[in-house]
């Protein structure tokens, strides 16, 4: 064996470097960030199609100059609304670029925020909430809000993170917004975590939008299965694109965008944009 390797050291080296840009190549290409599109029907409930831009786990990171990169991916898409399903700041990475993105999109499309994880670990969620109200972002905490689109009554309700808070007091966050959205408009709810089906499933929200899994982090090619997810563990359930659940609602999971937060690359899966159309 070791006559082997010394008389072929040469072409081991070479496969070792192939294999060394190989791996660089692969780790630049998955931090590209995509559009995906996802077509849903209105349940009888949206007359004409609405398209929503769902935007999750930006975790503060960096997408060009005044994030320029991200806010032209959406401007492309001409959305008519941004739903932002949690961390889009970040406990580590400061609130800056997640400050110009909001400051780059809030004021040209009617944005609605939940709280995720890494908000409340910052410790700063207050902060954050009222420099999001002050764009005119609308907050969502276990409540909702209506909005008219292209003649469509949809109501767009939202819950805090759990983080900090028992199973109960969470589930009173969602008979909050449940009670204050009217079950006759299309009801959307924004809520950060996919691993709570269990609870999505005693009310009959049309549609519900989450981030947290950042896709597994390494995807399994060609399937919809990651590797790992918090707080689902290994092989998660859901942790990209849409699902049917048993109750008849829809649940679709963005793959999320954090890209410089994470200790390690995306195999097989790119940051993205979900352009979500009804109708």
């Amino acid at each position: 064996m070791k006559a082997f390797f010394r008389n072929n050291k040469k072409i081991l080296l070479k496969l070792l470097a192939v294999i060394a840009i190989v791996m660089i190549a692969a780790t630049i290409w998955y931090e590209v960030p995509v559009t995906e599109h996802i077509t849903i029907s209105g349940e009888g409930k949206i007359g004409f199609p609405v398209r929503f831009a769902l935007v999750t786990d930006l975790h503060s990171c960096y997408y060009g100059k005044d994030q320029s990169q991200l806010i032209r991916m959406i401007d492309k898409e001409k959305p008519d609304a941004i739903l932002l399903s949690g961390d889009i700041f970040d406990d580590r990475l400061g609130q800056k670029n997640a400050r110009i993105f909001i400051e780059g999109v809030a004021d040209r499309y009617p944005c609605f925020y939940v709280t995720g994880n890494h908000e409340f670990w910052s410790k700063k969620e207050d902060e954050m909430k009222e420099f999001l109200a002050s764009k005119g972002v609308t907050v969502l905490e276990g409540n909702a809000r209506n909005i008219s689109i292209n003649g469509n009554d949809i109501d767009i309700c939202g819950v805090d993170d759990p983080t900090y808070m028992t199973e109960s007091e969470w589930e009173e966050r969602l008979d909050g917004a449940d009670k204050e959205s009217n079950s006759e408009n299309y009801r959307i709810l924004l809520s950060h975590r996919p691993e709570k089906v269990e609870a999505y499933k005693k009310y009959d929200f049309d549609l519900i939008l989450c981030g947290h899994a950042h896709g597994g982090q390494w995807r399994i090619p060609f399937t919809k299965r990651g590797v790992a997810a918090p707080n689902q563990g290994l092989l998660p359930a859901y942790v990209d694109g849409l699902y049917e659940l048993d109750d008849g609602s829809e649940m679709i999971v963005s793959r999320g965008l954090a890209r410089e937060r994470m200790p390690y690359p995306r195999f097989f899966n790119h940051p993205e944009v979900v352009i979500i159309d009804i109708g």
